[in-house]
């Protein structure tokens, strides 16, 4: 009987040491995680005709897994997704979670920073506006430029209503009266003053510039009187 018990004491104790190499073995091949904080951008989906005005463009994700990954990562391969397609107009409140992030397999998000977006959402809307002309320099021979025509006179704009509402006109790039004493045209692009108003449609204005020497009269052609 002792022998008996002398063979599966052996025995058991075979295993038990078995066992125990195969945890010391897989406790050195377990791979050590980690974690690491990333700055991502941000890409919103408003409602269609809608636009988010000034938006944060960028937060800062926590992520945890695999120490190889969190080497490896590259910041673009995560990025954070805000769905407004129920959203309504005025201030939006978004609270983010790991649901908003992208990320590869095998990366768990920690924190997101900040955790809660103020987002102001707007109307799209299309608008016909003025268009204003900016003459600089001087004139030659002591001309002096009358009100200049512009053509077409209004150039059609698209952006977030509360802009666009407020907009009372457009500006053209800046035309030089300099060494100029006869009329003249010339053409230049039109600009919005409110960066989130986008000029649609025409971006390039003829201009026709008039220029007058008090007291003299300049037949097309000849030369300026000298000074």
């Amino acid at each position: 009987m002792s022998r008996l018990w002398s063979a599966w004491g052996l025995r058991l104790l075979a295993l038990a040491l078995a066992v125990l190499a195969w945890f010391i073995l897989s406790l050195g091949q377990r791979e050590q995680s980690g974690e690491t904080t990333v700055e991502v951008f941000v890409t919103y989906r408003p409602p269609e005709d809608f636009m988010i005005l000034e938006p944060p463009d960028r937060v800062r994700v926590r992520l945890h897994g695999p120490e190889s990954q969190i080497a490896a990562l590259n910041p673009f391969q995560v990025t954070v997704v805000v769905e407004l397609r129920g959203a309504e107009l005025g201030r939006q409140d978004i609270a983010l979670s790991g649901d908003n992030v992208v990320v590869p397999g095998g990366l768990q998000v920690v924190s997101i920073d900040p955790n809660v977006l103020s987002l102001q959402l707007d109307r799209v809307v299309s608008e016909l506006k003025p268009i204003d002309v900016q003459l600089v320099g001087e004139p030659a021979a002591g001309a002096v430029a009358q009100a200049p025509t512009v053509f077409p006179l209004q150039a059609l704009v698209t952006g977030p209503e509360s802009k666009v509402s407020l907009l009372r006109g457009l500006t053209t790039t800046p035309i030089s009266l300099d060494g100029h004493a006869l009329d003249f045209q010339a053409q230049a692009a039109v600009v919005s003053p409110d960066p989130l108003v986008r000029v649609v449609e025409p971006s390039v204005v003829r201009v026709d510039v008039r220029l007058d020497i008090p007291g003299q009269t300049i037949e097309p052609g000849s030369a300026p009187p000298s000074r």
